[in-house]
């Protein structure tokens, strides 16, 4: 019997795969339990448009990622820090600092989990700082650090 798996099955696939089991198995557990449906037509069909769906909606996801990522290529985000004597901060800047400034410079709103710094930035000067905007798309931001 052919079904439509609403849920992932361990050993047998993921939601919306389309799977071939024993009648048996179909009638007595996947489908009293809510795992999978009986794939007619109509229940193909459905399962074509949401997957369409998905699609479209995935893909203006990229597309809004690589525009946000052509807005920041240009952008200077400036955080002002106290400083010590050769440029070594008190403290350090940090991803939420980050986001905090780009929202009120640009009113750009980052996620600072997005902000990828392996340490937090520690001196003076221009930083690069990896974004992470869609697992296709990564962004590079230019972070000023100056002294208060």
């Amino acid at each position: 019997m052919k079904v439509i798996l609403t849920q992932d099955v361990k050993k047998h696939g993921k939601k919306g795969d389309v799977i071939n089991v024993s009648d048996g198995y179909a009638r007595n557990y996947l489908i009293p339990q809510g795992l999978a449906v009986e794939a007619t037509k109509t229940s193909l069909n459905d399962l074509n448009l949401k997957k369409k769906a998905e699609d479209k909606k995935k893909q203006e996801e990229l597309a809004a990622a690589q525009q946000l990522k052509e807005e920041l290529k240009d952008k200077i985000v400036t955080v002002s820090v106290k400083a010590g004597e050769g440029g070594r901060l008190f403290g350090s800047v940090t991803a939420k600092e980050i986001v905090e400034a780009a929202k009120k410079q640009f009113n750009l709103s980052l996620d600072k989990k997005k902000i990828q710094l392996d340490e937090p930035i520690r001196s003076l000067g221009n930083h690069m700082v990896p974004v992470k905007l869609h697992p296709q798309v990564t962004a590079e931001l230019t972070v000023k650090v100056t002294e208060a």
